[in-house]
C-alpha cells in the first residue's frame, strides 16, 4: 500500500472543494473569483450572473459550495436557492449579499441557506467558512 510521504503529498491527494459563484456585479464576481481561486484546496467550477444560467450550471456541475447573491441580473438568488436545495445532491449554500435585512435573512434560511453573510460587514467570514468546510 502506498502512503503519502509528506504534508505536500497529503494536500495533493485531498479532493478539492468545488465552488460555484453567483454574483451580478462583474467587479465583485471577478474579485471573489480571484480570492477564492487563491485558497488552497478550492476549485472554482463556474460562475454566473443570472438565475437561469446559475440553476442550469449548478444542476449540471453539482458543486460542493455555492456562493450566492440575492439580487441578480435576471431572477432572484432566492429562486436559485430554492431550486438547488430541492435537488438530490447535498451542497452548502452561502448567501453573500448587500441586502442583509432580517426579512431576507429569514427567507434565505427558510429556503435552505446554510450561511447568510452581509457583503459590507461579514465578507471576511467567507474564507474561514471555506477552510472549515475543507476540514469536514
Amino acid at each position: 500500500m502506498n502512503y503519502p510521504t509528506s504534508a505536500g503529498e497529503v494536500l495533493a491527494t485531498t479532493p478539492k472543494i468545488r465552488v460555484f459563484l453567483v454574483e451580478d456585479s462583474k467587479v465583485i464576481r471577478q474579485r471573489l473569483l480571484s480570492l477564492l481561486d487563491g485558497l488552497p484546496g478550492v476549485e472554482i467550477v463556474g460562475d454566473s450572473d443570472t438565475a437561469a444560467d446559475a440553476i442550469r450550471e449548478i444542476t449540471a456541475l453539482l458543486p460542493d459550495i455555492v456562493v450566492l447573491d440575492i439580487k441578480l441580473k435576471s431572477g432572484s438568488g432566492i429562486e436559485v436557492l430554492r431550486t438547488i436545495k430541492q435537488g438530490q445532491a447535498p451542497m452548502t449554500v452561502i448567501m453573500l449579499t448587500n441586502y442583509a435585512t432580517d426579512e431576507y435573512r429569514k427567507k434565505c434560511l427558510e429556503a435552505g441557506a446554510d450561511y447568510f453573510l452581509d457583503k459590507t460587514n461579514e465578507f471576511e467570514r467567507l474564507f474561514p467558512i471555506m477552510r472549515q468546510f475543507r476540514r469536514k
